[in-house]
């Protein structure tokens, strides 16, 4: 009767064992959204339980200090703290910058004291609405953004900054994380020290979108996950142009993710990026559906959020619903009105969630929450393609 019992302590232990590891396997892959409030996703309507991560966006750097330029930021971010307890295993993290909102690094991040003076403001942020970690959001260091002013030192002072907070954090008590966004092209890379940075970051938060804008002369994808070799483009505009790009070929996740990992960042560091938006083309000729042709620049909606081409654009009308099989990407077309839209749709994010599982990434994250369908998602397909 003991063997018996000493045989069923043992496979209960095994069981329990395995149940334990298949959880933290699953806690090891990370889904990250940034959220902006909006009326479209009050805090009450958060799939809480399909986040690992959940990044409230943005604070800004004012006077060399960590804080929000809104004045409801407060309110709002209280009201999403009262709801994290419906999953007690989701962070919440702050973000601090972003695109028009990196004015403030490159002054703050050049002397020590200056650094100091925002470091010891993030610790009390953190503390005062007891938050898990803070994402770094410089667009960019070295490099212009939206009205941020920029100088070559920004590269060292970048690496001090992260350190510095990575010491203020670690000597804080808790077991706060330090993430940061970067580009989704190569030239950004020139402009931080990368194997430095790493030393101090749990997370790379990679921006695969906006890999194209408006602004390209060709239309092509701007979150796509292949990658797309000058072969693919014999035939269109956009082979003559990428060519004279001295060499570049269309940016994809894939292109960006291999580069990084030759740098020798870790696969479980590199959480790659998708777009809950659309991007827009006018004046697109009908060829190749309206893939890799001239334009005339961004349409009347710059951008359109996932919720609205799912209801209103996805073949309907007049546009039509393609998918590249190389760029492992979605787009739109309308002939009549000459219109091109780039975005990421289920199946696209779908493909990114098992690439990222398949290559041992650290996850995937997402620009933002708020743009998702509230039915058949891009979250809802993220999250069930992470739980297989």
């Amino acid at each position: 009767m003991k063997k018996a019992v000493s045989v069923l302590f043992v496979l209960t232990a095994v069981v329990i064992t395995g149940c334990h590891n298949k959880k933290e396997k699953k806690k090891e892959f990370a889904v990250i959204a940034y959220y902006i409030p909006s009326d479209d996703m009050p805090p009450a309507s958060i799939p809480y339980h399909k986040l690992t991560h959940i990044i409230y966006s943005f604070t800004k750097v004012i006077d060399n200090k960590m804080q929000f330029n809104n004045p409801d930021d407060p309110k709002h971010l209280s009201e999403l703290l009262k709801f994290r307890n419906r999953n007690p295993d989701m962070k919440v993290m702050i973000a601090c910058g972003g695109w028009g909102g990196s004015g403030g690094f490159s002054r703050m991040a050049s002397t020590k004291a200056t650094r100091t003076i925002f470091v010891n403001s993030v610790i009390d942020f953190l503390k005062k609405y007891d938050l898990d970690g803070l994402d770094i959001d410089w667009e960019y260091p070295g490099l212009p953004g939206k009205g941020n002013p920029y100088k070559p030192e920004d590269k060292e002072n970048f690496t001090a900054l992260m350190k510095e907070l990575r010491a203020a954090l670690d000597n804080s008590g808790k077991n706060y994380i330090l993430t940061f966004a970067a580009a989704g092209w190569e030239k950004y890379f020139d402009h931080i020290e990368l194997k430095k940075v790493m030393k101090y970051a749990d997370y790379i938060n990679v921006m695969t979108y906006d890999l194209a804008s408006g602004g390209t002369p060709v239309t092509t994808h701007h979150t796509n996950l292949g990658l797309v070799k000058y072969s693919d483009l014999k035939g269109t505009p956009a082979y003559a142009y990428y060519k004279y790009q001295e060499g570049e070929t269309p940016h994809s996740v894939e292109k960006i993710v291999d580069f990084i990992m030759q740098k020798g960042v870790a696969p479980k560091k590199i959480v790659i990026g998708a777009a809950f938006y659309g991007r827009t083309w006018k004046g697109v000729p009908p060829d190749n559906n309206g893939l890799y042709q001239n334009n005339k620049g961004p349409a009347a909606k710059v951008t359109i959020k996932f919720s609205n081409i799912q209801s209103g654009y996805e073949n309907k009308n007049g546009y039509m619903k393609y998918w590249d099989s190389v760029a492992q990407a979605a787009y739109l077309y309308n002939k009549t009105d000459s219109i091109f839209i780039t975005y990421d749709d289920t199946l696209s994010v779908k493909k990114k969630t098992a690439y990222a599982k398949n290559n041992k990434l650290g996850g995937i994250m997402f620009w933002q929450l708020t743009l998702d369908a509230k039915n058949n998602g891009l979250l809802d397909a993220i999250y069930n393609e992470a739980e297989k």
